[in-house]
Protein backbone atom coordinates (compact mmCIF):
# COMPACT_ATOMS: atom_id res chain seq x y z
CA UNK A 1 0.00 0.00 0.00
CA UNK A 2 2.96 2.48 0.49
CA UNK A 3 4.23 1.83 -2.94
CA UNK A 4 0.87 2.87 -4.35
CA UNK A 5 0.60 6.20 -2.13
CA UNK A 6 4.24 6.72 -3.44
CA UNK A 7 3.37 6.12 -6.93
CA UNK A 8 0.14 8.11 -6.80
CA UNK A 9 1.42 10.85 -4.85
CA UNK A 10 4.30 11.03 -7.25
CA UNK A 11 1.86 11.29 -10.40
CA UNK A 12 0.38 14.15 -8.57
CA UNK A 13 3.81 16.15 -8.39
CA UNK A 14 4.64 15.16 -11.30
CA UNK A 15 1.30 16.16 -13.80
CA UNK A 16 1.51 19.32 -11.39
CA UNK A 17 -1.41 19.00 -9.17
CA UNK A 18 0.45 19.30 -6.08
CA UNK A 19 3.89 21.03 -5.57
CA UNK A 20 4.75 19.38 -2.00
CA UNK A 21 5.65 16.07 -1.26
CA UNK A 22 3.81 16.36 2.21
CA UNK A 23 0.35 17.57 0.62
CA UNK A 24 0.65 15.21 -2.37
CA UNK A 25 1.19 12.09 0.26
CA UNK A 26 -1.86 13.11 2.44
CA UNK A 27 -4.23 13.53 -1.02
CA UNK A 28 -2.60 10.15 -2.55
CA UNK A 29 -3.71 8.31 0.99
CA UNK A 30 -6.87 10.00 0.84
CA UNK A 31 -7.54 8.89 -2.91
CA UNK A 32 -6.77 5.33 -1.59
CA UNK A 33 -8.45 5.30 1.17
CA UNK A 34 -5.82 4.55 3.61
CA UNK A 35 -3.81 6.13 6.52
CA UNK A 36 -0.54 4.49 5.02
CA UNK A 37 2.48 7.43 4.31
CA UNK A 38 5.67 6.53 2.10
CA UNK A 39 8.68 8.46 2.96
CA UNK A 40 9.73 11.22 1.16
CA UNK A 41 12.20 9.01 -0.80
CA UNK A 42 10.16 6.93 -1.74
CA UNK A 43 8.05 8.84 -3.55
CA UNK A 44 11.06 10.67 -5.32
CA UNK A 45 12.13 6.82 -6.48
CA UNK A 46 8.73 6.71 -8.04
CA UNK A 47 9.03 10.45 -9.32
CA UNK A 48 12.10 9.75 -11.02
CA UNK A 49 10.70 6.27 -12.24
CA UNK A 50 7.52 8.52 -14.07
CA UNK A 51 10.11 10.98 -15.71
CA UNK A 52 12.03 8.41 -17.34
CA UNK A 53 8.46 6.54 -18.26
CA UNK A 54 7.09 10.14 -19.83
CA UNK A 55 10.43 11.54 -21.01
CA UNK A 56 12.80 8.63 -21.91
CA UNK A 57 15.97 9.41 -24.14
CA UNK A 58 15.42 13.06 -24.27
CA UNK A 59 15.46 13.36 -20.45
CA UNK A 60 18.99 12.08 -20.32
CA UNK A 61 20.14 14.22 -23.09
CA UNK A 62 18.17 17.19 -21.24
CA UNK A 63 20.40 16.16 -17.88
CA UNK A 64 23.50 16.25 -19.46
CA UNK A 65 22.84 19.83 -20.88
CA UNK A 66 21.67 20.97 -17.66
CA UNK A 67 24.55 19.49 -16.45
CA UNK A 68 26.93 21.73 -18.77
CA UNK A 69 24.67 24.78 -18.55
CA UNK A 70 25.76 24.91 -14.71
CA UNK A 71 29.20 24.10 -15.53
CA UNK A 72 29.30 27.58 -17.36
CA UNK A 73 27.59 29.30 -14.43
CA UNK A 74 30.23 27.67 -11.74
CA UNK A 75 33.09 28.49 -13.78
CA UNK A 76 31.63 32.32 -13.46
CA UNK A 77 32.10 32.61 -9.70
CA UNK A 78 33.85 29.36 -9.81
CA UNK A 79 36.27 31.93 -6.54
CA UNK A 80 33.13 31.37 -4.39
CA UNK A 81 33.49 27.49 -4.64
CA UNK A 82 29.84 26.94 -5.77
CA UNK A 83 28.21 23.50 -4.95
CA UNK A 84 25.91 21.64 -7.93
CA UNK A 85 22.80 20.30 -5.82
CA UNK A 86 19.21 19.77 -6.51
CA UNK A 87 17.60 17.86 -9.52
CA UNK A 88 20.92 18.65 -11.75
CA UNK A 89 23.48 17.02 -9.12
CA UNK A 90 20.74 14.11 -8.40
CA UNK A 91 20.42 13.34 -11.84
CA UNK A 92 16.93 13.15 -11.22
CA UNK A 93 15.12 16.32 -13.22
CA UNK A 94 12.00 16.23 -14.94
CA UNK A 95 10.28 18.02 -17.15
CA UNK A 96 10.08 21.70 -15.14
CA UNK A 97 13.60 21.33 -13.28
CA UNK A 98 15.97 23.79 -12.65
CA UNK A 99 19.26 24.27 -11.82
CA UNK A 100 20.31 24.77 -8.54
CA UNK A 101 23.48 26.12 -6.96
CA UNK A 102 24.68 26.91 -3.69
CA UNK A 103 27.61 29.35 -2.66
CA UNK A 104 28.78 30.74 0.41
CA UNK A 105 29.74 34.32 0.15
CA UNK A 106 29.25 37.97 2.59
CA UNK A 107 28.39 40.07 -0.93
CA UNK A 108 25.44 38.72 -2.71
CA UNK A 109 25.53 41.58 -5.38
CA UNK A 110 29.44 40.55 -6.63
CA UNK A 111 27.97 37.36 -7.56
CA UNK A 112 24.72 38.99 -9.11
CA UNK A 113 27.52 41.15 -11.33
CA UNK A 114 29.43 37.72 -12.04
CA UNK A 115 26.47 35.86 -13.39
CA UNK A 116 25.17 38.91 -15.80
CA UNK A 117 26.87 37.63 -18.63
CA UNK A 118 25.65 33.99 -18.21
CA UNK A 119 22.17 34.68 -16.76
CA UNK A 120 19.90 36.24 -17.67
CA UNK A 121 18.90 37.30 -14.19
CA UNK A 122 14.93 37.46 -13.58
CA UNK A 123 14.46 38.37 -10.02
CA UNK A 124 16.71 38.65 -6.58
CA UNK A 125 15.34 38.35 -2.66
CA UNK A 126 16.15 37.62 -0.02
CA UNK A 127 14.32 34.95 1.75
CA UNK A 128 13.93 34.12 5.54
CA UNK A 129 13.26 30.91 6.80
CA UNK A 130 13.00 29.65 10.29
CA UNK A 131 13.96 26.04 11.61
CA UNK A 132 14.02 24.41 15.29
CA UNK A 133 13.64 28.03 16.75
CA UNK A 134 16.64 29.47 14.99
CA UNK A 135 16.12 32.35 11.47
CA UNK A 136 17.92 31.73 8.75
CA UNK A 137 18.67 34.18 5.65
CA UNK A 138 19.61 33.53 2.51
CA UNK A 139 19.78 35.19 -1.02
CA UNK A 140 18.14 34.02 -3.87
CA UNK A 141 18.96 34.93 -7.77
CA UNK A 142 16.99 33.46 -9.99
CA UNK A 143 17.77 33.38 -13.52
CA UNK A 144 17.18 31.73 -16.92
CA UNK A 145 20.11 30.36 -19.32
CA UNK A 146 20.16 30.93 -23.31
CA UNK A 147 18.17 27.92 -23.72
CA UNK A 148 15.54 28.90 -21.34
CA UNK A 149 16.25 26.47 -18.05
CA UNK A 150 16.00 28.35 -14.94
CA UNK A 151 18.57 28.83 -12.50
CA UNK A 152 18.20 29.36 -8.85
CA UNK A 153 21.49 30.53 -7.26
CA UNK A 154 21.38 30.28 -3.25
CA UNK A 155 24.05 32.63 -1.62
CA UNK A 156 24.36 31.98 2.40
CA UNK A 157 26.58 33.83 4.51
CA UNK A 158 30.51 32.62 4.61
CA UNK A 159 29.89 31.66 8.25
CA UNK A 160 27.73 28.81 6.74
CA UNK A 161 30.52 27.51 4.77
CA UNK A 162 31.11 24.43 7.21
CA UNK A 163 27.71 23.64 7.96
CA UNK A 164 26.12 20.39 6.86
CA UNK A 165 22.81 20.15 5.58
CA UNK A 166 20.40 17.26 5.39
CA UNK A 167 18.13 16.53 2.24
CA UNK A 168 14.74 16.58 3.13
CA UNK A 169 13.76 14.51 0.39
CA UNK A 170 16.26 11.78 0.49
CA UNK A 171 17.58 12.42 3.80
CA UNK A 172 21.10 12.28 3.67
CA UNK A 173 23.87 14.82 3.51
CA UNK A 174 23.98 17.34 0.41
CA UNK A 175 27.49 16.79 -0.97
CA UNK A 176 26.79 18.12 -4.55
CA UNK A 177 29.03 18.54 -6.76
CA UNK A 178 31.67 21.28 -6.98
CA UNK A 179 33.47 22.27 -9.87
CA UNK A 180 35.74 20.10 -10.66
CA UNK A 181 33.66 16.99 -9.77
CA UNK A 182 31.21 18.17 -12.43
CA UNK A 183 33.97 18.37 -15.03
CA UNK A 184 34.84 14.73 -13.86
CA UNK A 185 31.34 13.87 -14.27
CA UNK A 186 30.82 15.41 -17.48
CA UNK A 187 33.85 13.47 -18.79
CA UNK A 188 32.96 10.62 -17.61
CA UNK A 189 29.54 9.29 -17.22
CA UNK A 190 27.30 12.47 -17.96
CA UNK A 191 24.19 11.23 -16.66
CA UNK A 192 25.03 9.35 -13.65
CA UNK A 193 22.59 9.47 -10.90
CA UNK A 194 23.45 10.25 -6.66
CA UNK A 195 21.08 8.55 -5.20
CA UNK A 196 21.27 7.29 -1.24
CA UNK A 197 22.11 3.38 -0.90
Amino acid sequence: MRRKVAREAAVLLYFGSEKEYKQAKVKAAETLNTHSLPSNQEVALELDRIAEENEGATRKQRLHQMRQEAHEIMTAIKACNPILIGSVWRGTIRRGSDIDIALCHDQPEEIVNLLANNLKIAKTEWIRVTKQGKTEASFHIFGETTIKNKVEVVVRSQEETKRKRKCEIFGDEITGLNLKQLEKVLAENPTVQFLPA
